[in-house]
């Protein structure tokens, strides 16, 4: 009864909003997309859609199509884009999320000698995934996830590749940058830097700060590693980073790491991937070379 066009005339009509534009996008004509989804709302016996002035709104059916075209489409591209590939002898391609944004420093030091093992391989970063990348790995959007922070699914596989210390990081004439560790409540009085997540997912608060129901005075958001290392060099605030980053930047900049606690924050970054690519051996060759690029800590 479904069909793949049924779900691609929804998904161009909520992105667009309008038949016209909806059947531009996908070079149908007008009367053939009003065609298709008449006969589908005939075979339904309910309305897919309503129009209001020169908009169509999707009616609840509708959404329910389009929900499903949102975890549907994306497989379909996948599936089309492998065998495109295996028709023209190609290996494949990886595309990589990141939920890890100091892991692009890393991640450098793993794709080139990658891309020289594998060079028929075409990789990608996608951005756009950041901090919230696991569905994009559900949906076949991505096929390797870095996180130092994995969600737990029965269809994702996560492998550890390396370990290291979250670390608070002050300027080098910071009141802290004299101790070995720092305590929660010293933080009451400070400005935070942090990359724009959302705070119950920052290691700072929900292993340091709330266990302790301390904060700080004020929390910002800053995108850029290198724009937030400067403030913090500046005496503007503090931030927290993986201690192998610190270190690096610790050679050209005045800052400094400090523990958290007398124990510290230990994490680790994991690949993500879907279980039933485990046996891909290109995957497995991303996995073995991100294990090796294991950054000094």
């Amino acid at each position: 009864m479904l069909e793949r066009i049924h779900l691609e005339i929804l998904t161009a009509i909520k992105e667009h909003g309008t038949l016209t534009k909806a059947a531009d996008a996908l070079y149908l004509s007008q009367s053939a997309l009003s065609h298709s989804i008449k006969k589908l709302e005939g075979l339904l016996a309910t309305p897919i859609w309503v129009k209001e002035g020169r908009t169509l709104r999707l009616t609840d059916a509708g959404q329910r199509i389009q929900s499903l075209a949102n975890r549907v489409l994306p497989q379909f591209k996948y599936t089309e884009l492998q065998l495109q590939q295996i028709a023209k002898g190609e290996m494949g391609s990886l595309r990589i999320g990141m939920e890890c944004h100091p892991c692009y420093q890393w991640l450098l030091q793993v794709m080139q000698p990658y891309l020289a093992q594998w060079p028929d391989i075409d990789m990608d970063v996608k951005q756009a995934f950041q901090f919230g990348a696991l569905g994009a790995l559900l949906s076949y959007e991505i096929d390797v996830l870095i996180t130092p922070d994995p969600l737990y699914k029965p269809q994702i596989d996560y492998i550890p590749v390396f370990d290291y210390e979250h670390r608070l990081v002050v300027s080098d004439t910071h009141h802290l940058a004299q101790q070995d560790y720092a305590v929660p409540e010293q933080l009451a009085n400070e400005v935070l830097f942090s990359y724009p997540v959302e705070p119950l997912r920052l290691d700072i608060f929900s292993q340091f700060l709330n266990p302790a129901k301390c904060s700080v005075k004020k929390h910002k958001v800053i995108e850029t590693t290198e724009i937030m290392l400067q403030m913090v060099a500046a005496g503007r605030g503090i931030c927290a980073l993986p201690g192998w980053l610190v270190d690096e930047y610790a050679k050209s900049m005045p800052i400094k790491s400090v523990r958290f606690g007398e124990l510290g924050i230990q994490k680790q970054i994991f690949v993500g991937i879907r279980k039933s690519e485990q046996d891909i051996d290109y995957l497995s060759g991303f996995i073995e070379q991100a294990k090796k690029a294991r950054p000094s800590t």
